[in-house]
């Protein structure tokens, strides 16, 4: 099924069940902050893909909550979690999940941190998108062609700046070699705009772009569940996206901002990858 088969009542609904669900994964880790404190949350991560790529107990307690949750409320559906692997469902839609996006802030108190849930259709869109930010209890949210918001307030980004006064987040990869790519970008991209933010979690950086917090987005390399809800959410506050290659070792750049900057800021990536 696809979105275009979806009445708006039923993506309220939808949108109503991440939201819950998002908010509950959100207060199950704050749950686990207070049950164990920082010190032996750090002492009890473990590394995955690289040593700066870390999960905890939280990441794998909150992936279980949220996979109950939406099996008890919609047991056709697909599930695809950072931590859980793939769960096939005959429905045609999918969960997109990341039950804890900046894990390495979490473990470290910087408080930079979200539960992400997108529902993607048939054709792989994404149709509803939650985030969550259980450290200043904001959710945001969005629905395909019916706008986003925060906390039930409208979201809409910030009138297009130039890009030499454009506050700019990133982030970068696991892998050293990709971070090193990454990071040689930063010598021709840092002097053309305003500043660089790099926060740790892309899930939030594309929500405060679309709360107006950051003029423009990009990162090489995010898996589904890092951009998927954030993404939605960014794009019906008005921004406008684009992939692309080169950033970093094959892996495709999301790029994200105004639609009158995102030509210019993707010109300005190529440019500072072609070199390096």
């Amino acid at each position: 099924m696809t979105m275009t088969e979806l009445a708006e009542d039923e993506l309220r609904r939808l949108r109503e069940l991440a939201t819950g669900i998002a908010i509950a994964a959100g207060d199950l880790i704050l749950d686990v902050i207070a049950e164990s404190g920082r010190a032996s949350l750090r002492r009890g991560a473990h590394t995955k893909s690289s040593r700066t790529d870390l999960a905890t107990e939280a990441d794998r307690r909150s992936e279980a909550l949220i996979r109950d949750a939406i099996g008890a409320a919609r047991p056709d559906d697909a599930i695809l979690g950072e931590e859980g692997g793939h769960v096939d469902g005959p429905s045609g839609f999918t969960w997109v999940v990341d039950p804890l996006d900046g894990t390495t802030n979490f473990v470290y108190g910087f408080p930079a941190w979200s539960v992400s849930i997108a529902l993607t259709d048939a054709s792989g869109a994404a149709v509803v998108g939650v985030v969550r930010d259980p450290e200043r209890r904001e959710t945001f949210s969005a629905m395909r062609g019916l706008g986003a918001e925060v906390d039930g307030h409208p979201l809409r980004i910030a009138p297009a700046a130039p890009l030499a006064e454009s506050l700019v987040g990133t982030g970068f990869g696991y892998a050293p070699e990709r971070r090193a790519a990454q990071a040689a970008l930063l010598p021709a991209v840092l002097p053309a705009v305003r500043d660089i933010r790099r926060a740790g979690s892309a899930a939030l950086d594309l929500c405060w772009l679309a709360a107006a917090r950051l003029d423009a987005f990009y990162e090489a390399g995010l898996s589904p569940w890092d951009s998927a809800a954030g993404l939605l959410v960014a794009e019906e506050a008005g921004c406008a996206s684009a992939t692309i290659g080169g950033l970093a070792d094959g892996a495709e750049a999301l790029v994200v901002a105004a639609p009158e900057r995102l030509d210019e800021l993707v010109a300005l990536l190529s440019q500072a990858a072609a070199g390096r």
